[in-house]
């Protein structure tokens, strides 16, 4: 069992990891403990005055003023509700937009490597439905818990001021629904987290069966790949049913043993009054405040169901966050501009492909030249690429100007362009200087030319994942965008992979009339690629084979 796995098993009312990452939530405890106390105090008013009244009328005694004592009580606590329901909301708003802002700042510190083993899907689904979710746990669970921890000994105590028999009675009988709470609490939170991952699983099927239609379709496997996310639809209705069946069944339970404890009170009180050895105000006072003593208590197992999706999808997060936490801040370099400063050395870099180690890999790239990577299918030419911008685990050494380069922020020293042009949607010059804030335009013309899209208008708007270009063009803007960083000063190391795959013959050989233009002009040039072609261009070929070694 792994680390976070044993935190899961654990049984805790407020996770202490929230105050931890969440630091907005801290404030809200305090306001939230502020409104409770005020809550208890009108609902003991509340119990008095409406006693008094009763009282008061049995005896023929004006009760004008205590009713209009009991309006205003009544105002106010009216008042107190919609307090509390605003600031949950609005420290659910501030928490969720924290943790979220968190969550994307971990994942950027783990890095793509860290990325590539986890479930993207999955996390897309945590970081939106997961912490929208938190609503429930801030606008129910939380508040109602605050409410029970401080109007629960309060108005024990007040009955016992006045009834120790009714007090005794229901300190006696009130820890019954917090072992009830614990038992079904274990069967909610064990078919809640089955739902959780049942939605994650749906969400990576159909995320994965959209990637691949194209691929489905031609081989006529789409309607396959439907009846599998039809099942995964069905078990995530079915296991929601079966949350929403422990919740109602926990809902009945704590109902019942509230009510008969609050009868257990009545009963003691109403032969006490027959006998004489208690006051009707005494009597009457202490039956309004049974029930309140119980309610709070009860609504917490109620709204802890309410939350629970939003208690799963926290976990996920705080996961998340721990490994960030746990891992090694990435050590930050400014590279010099000096020629001599800029070289890439590679020594015996052994890239990990599972429980495998390719075969070692050395090379020096210096400013002004093109090393080409090349061999068979297989030989980890991409995965040299891969291990380079922090994507693949590996062994060895590779410093860029003295720094290891593993551990550098690529977007400090590397432009880079793989087998996937990675394009988003928005227009051509978006996606060629994305991540610029102060977009060239000359040198985002001058780039597209470069990679032998000049054609191209830069304001084209593109769909989703670049969806209105070719897969040429398509990869001509990945080039183009691994250039614009270069020209725009931002990487001086260009590693393309595989750029010609989908290119003609005479828009390959712009191309690397292009790249060995920019390598002259002073750029360090990592090219992979499978073309003979691209001998032509190259300062230094390192030739990369098959073979494995055991990690």
């Amino acid at each position: 069992m792994t680390r976070v796995e044993g935190r899961r098993e654990r049984m805790r009312p407020v996770d202490p990891r929230l105050l931890r990452y969440a630091t907005a939530s801290r404030a809200f405890f305090v306001q939230l403990a502020v409104v409770g106390l005020l809550q208890t105090g009108v609902v003991i008013a509340f119990s008095w005055l409406v006693t008094r009244a009763i009282v008061d009328a049995v005896d023929g005694a004006d009760v004008t003023g205590t009713v209009v004592a009991l309006v205003a009580v009544i105002a106010v606590r009216a008042l107190l509700v919609w307090a509390r329901e605003a600031l949950a909301a609005r420290a659910a708003a501030r928490v969720e937009a924290q943790l979220r802002d968190e969550l994307v700042a971990a994942v950027g510190r783990l890095g793509p490597a860290w990325l590539a083993a986890r479930n993207t899907a999955r996390l897309a689904i945590t970081a939106g439905r997961g912490l929208e979710a938190l609503d429930a746990y801030f606008g129910r669970y939380l508040p109602q818990l605050v409410q029970t921890a401080i109007a629960t000994p309060i108005l024990i105590a007040v009955m016992w001021g006045h009834d120790w028999i009714s007090g005794l009675t229901v300190l006696l009988t009130i820890p019954l629904i917090p072992v009830f709470m614990v038992l079904i609490g274990l069967a909610t939170r064990t078919v809640q987290q089955r739902q959780w991952r049942t939605l994650g699983q749906l969400a990576a099927r159909f995320s994965d069966t959209v990637r691949g239609l194209s691929t489905l379709k031609i081989f006529g496997r789409q309607h396959r790949a439907a009846a599998s996310i039809e099942r995964v639809t069905t078990t995530y209705r079915r296991e929601t049913m079966r949350v929403l069946r422990v919740s109602f069944l926990s809902g009945f339970a704590l109902e019942l043993l509230a009510s008969i404890s609050v009868a257990i009170v009545a009963v003691t009180i109403g032969f006490r009054l027959i006998d004489g050895s208690l006051a009707l105000f005494v009597g009457l006072f202490v039956l309004l405040l049974a029930p309140e003593a119980y309610l709070p208590l009860r609504q917490v197992g109620v709204q802890f169901h309410a939350a629970a999706e939003g208690v799963a999808a926290t976990d996920d997060v705080f996961a998340v966050l721990d490994a960030a936490r746990g891992a090694a801040e990435p050590a930050r370099h400014e590279a010099s501009g000096r020629a001599g400063d800029d070289a890439l050395v590679v020594r015996d870099l052994r890239v990990q492909r599972g429980e495998r180690l390719l075969a070692p890999v050395s090379f020096t790239a210096i400013p002004g030249s093109v090393t080409l990577l090349e061999g068979p299918s297989g030989a980890g030419k991409s995965s040299v690429l891969a291990a380079l911008r922090g994507a693949a685990a590996c062994t060895g050494s590779a410093t860029f100007a003295g720094a290891d380069a593993t551990t550098l922020d690529p977007s400090t020293w590397l432009g880079w362009a793989g087998q996937q042009p990675g394009l988003v949607s928005g227009t051509v010059a978006d996606n060629v200087a994305l991540g610029d804030g102060e977009r060239d335009e000359a040198l985002v013309t001058r780039a597209l030319e470069l990679a032998q899209a000049g054609a191209l208008d830069p304001s084209r708007v593109l769909g989703a994942v670049g969806a209105g270009l070719s897969g040429g063009q398509a990869q001509r803007v990945a080039v183009a965008r691994a250039l614009y960083r270069h020209l725009r000063g931002l990487a001086p190391v260009v590693a393309l992979d595989e750029p010609s795959a989908a290119l003609d013959t005479d828009t390959e050989a712009g191309l690397w009339r292009a790249v060995r233009e920019v390598a002259d002009a002073g750029a360090c040039v990592l090219l992979v690629s499978h073309r003979t072609s691209a001998r032509t261009i190259a300062d230094a070929v390192v030739r990369l084979e098959t073979a494995e070694v055991a990690a």
